[in-house]
């Protein structure tokens, strides 16, 4: 059953479990509730699902459903997919990555994929030998080794530091990702500053920090990234991002849980012990529903501000760091590098200014409140993996998308003029992309119906405001260790009947639905 915006009638007095937040997350945490026979309703802000986990027509009249926010698909665990019985599918990418560069005067490219003749020849050609493509594989062969151990323990109960520590029986790659700022690991075992920077990119999505920074931030964000899957490979979601969150929110409807759409959660009144009261508002008015448990699926930031407390002082505030560009172009552009065809640069990861004296750099300047001089993004095309996002007449005239994801743009970069800051940054960061190209981008772009170039951009001001992502922090918080002390499962909070079931939970962050997940189990191992 779906209760649409304007509805305040539901089908039951009390609920087994109301969720707060129908993003992926919490439509998982739904599912497996709903399929082990609770009752269960959620209760949404916004006029429909799904949160950042959305496919949408961002510009008018133009036919292309593009993953306007998240938009990769790794941490995903494959037992979600099958316990929910989710018809939801990803296509491998052929390339990893290809990150332009110059030397001598000569335009040139290091591509990663292909083949490892391939990638092997590429790095000789960059560096002059195979040291470093030897380097690049010992140390990728150690994250996935530790990839292969550690992704199975994100849907089992929390483990503590030992017991992960213990599982991994890698001390060398223990002290290298969980004890020593991975900017020592790099330098180590790289020389060319390309490769480093290349190697390095995995910290920073999402993350502001340096290579060196002492709080490991960096670390954390490396170690998801590198572990999806056991395989750490990012994938392309079919049908984009939205057709995940579409999925689960129909496992949620065919198990029996109710989705009310244009409810936003004011208040939750409990203490801990008694069925909670969750106080929310819609076009009509405001009401209440009552839940014997209730899973939040928002920030810790949010769950204490709905519980009426201070938030925990722990956790300083949140701060998304990154930059959100989506077009759609008419046709890829022509590369500087005439050796390999765009249709291949761009299918993978496209680095841009993401040298690792680059990063540095980028990271200093924004440090010091200034946007990045030369800022560093990656970009790649979905439409290349999977076209069906784009409508027949746009495939036939060779239309494709390009999704940019900006680093080192934190979110204090933007509020004395979050419009002007906007758009001076899209226009650096645009002419960082053209100087590997045989053609400004802006000259590629599609046009919508009322003639405007289809290019928007989305800075940490803009997501909070959109989604509600505090700070604009597309992980809620600064990624948390896969261990703990305290929890079972890692999404227990100090009232025994409240869960936290998004992205700031342990083991949250990315489109994963693992918080959801392990909520539920929370809740039906009682």
């Amino acid at each position: 059953m779906t209760a649409d915006a304007g509805s305040t009638g539901f089908a039951h007095d009390v609920y087994d479990a109301v969720i707060v937040g129908g993003g992926h997350n919490g439509l998982v945490a739904a599912a497996y509730l709903a399929r082990a026979g609770r009752s269960v309703l959620v209760l949404e802000r916004l006029g429909h699902t799904g949160g950042a986990a959305v496919s949408t027509r961002p510009f008018a009249g133009v036919d292309a459903r593009l993953s306007r926010y998240s938009y990769l698909v790794s941490l995903l665990p494959g037992k979600i997919v099958r316990d929910l019985g989710l018809r939801f599918r990803v296509r491998r990418r052929t390339v990893s990555s290809y990150t332009p560069f110059e030397r001598d005067g000569r335009p040139g490219g290091l591509l990663v994929g292909g083949g490892e003749a391939r990638t092997r020849e590429s790095f000789a050609r960059l560096t002059g030998s195979d040291r470093e493509y030897e380097a690049w594989r010992a140390f990728y062969a150690t994250t996935g080794r530790l990839a292969e151990r550690v992704f199975p323990t994100l849907t089992e109960p929390l483990p503590t530091r030992a017991e992960l520590r213990a599982r991994i029986d890698d001390e060398q790659a223990w002290r290298m990702l969980f004890e020593e700022p991975l900017g020592r690991a790099v330098e180590e075992r790289f020389a060319d500053d390309l490769v480093r920077g290349v190697v390095l990119t995995d910290a920073l999505i999402g993350t502001f920090a340096d290579a060196h920074d002492l709080s490991l931030a960096q670390n954390r964000c490396f170690l998801y990234h590198v572990i999806g899957g056991g395989t750490g490979d990012w994938d392309v979601p079919v049908g984009g991002m939205g057709a995940l969150t579409d999925a689960l929110a129909d496992a949620a409807r065919a198990g029996g849980a109710e989705i009310a759409t244009g409810h936003e959660v004011l208040r939750i009144h409990t203490d801990g012990t008694a069925p909670a009261e969750v106080t929310f508002r819609t076009a009509h008015g405001e009401g209440t529903v009552v839940g014997r448990a209730v899973l939040v699926n928002a920030s810790p930031k949010a769950l204490a501000d709905l519980l009426g407390e201070a938030p925990d002082p722990v956790l300083r505030a949140p701060e998304g760091a990154q930059f959100k560009v989506n077009m759609l172009l008419r046709r890829l552009p022509r590369l500087r590098d005439t050796s390999v065809d765009p249709r291949e640069a761009f299918s993978g990861t496209f680095h841009v200014a993401e040298g690792y004296e680059q990063l540095r750099r980028a990271h200093a300047e924004a440090a010091a409140g200034e946007l990045p001089s030369a800022p560093p993004s990656e970009i790649y095309c979905h439409s290349l993996t999977d076209p069906t996002i784009l409508g027949p007449d746009l495939t036939e005239q060779g239309c494709q998308t390009l999704t940019l994801f900006g680093l080192h743009t934190p979110a204090r970069l933007f509020e004395k003029d979050n419009r002007q800051a906007r758009e001076v940054l899209l226009t650096a960061t645009l002419a960082q992309l053209d100087a590997h190209l045989a053609e400004p981008l802006t000259d590629c772009l599609a046009f919508d119906a009322d003639g405007r170039p289809c290019i928007e951009a989305k800075t940490p001001l803009d997501l909070e405001q959109e989604l509600r992502l505090p700070g604009g922090h597309i992980f809620h918080r600064d990624l948390s260790w896969p261990y703990g002390e305290r929890g079972r499962w890692g999404v227990e909070t100090d009232r025994p009947n409240v869960l936290l079931c998004g992205a700031g939970a342990a083991r949250g962050g990315g489109v994963s639905g693992i918080p959801g997940h392990n909520a539920a189990m929370a809740l039906l191992d009682r």
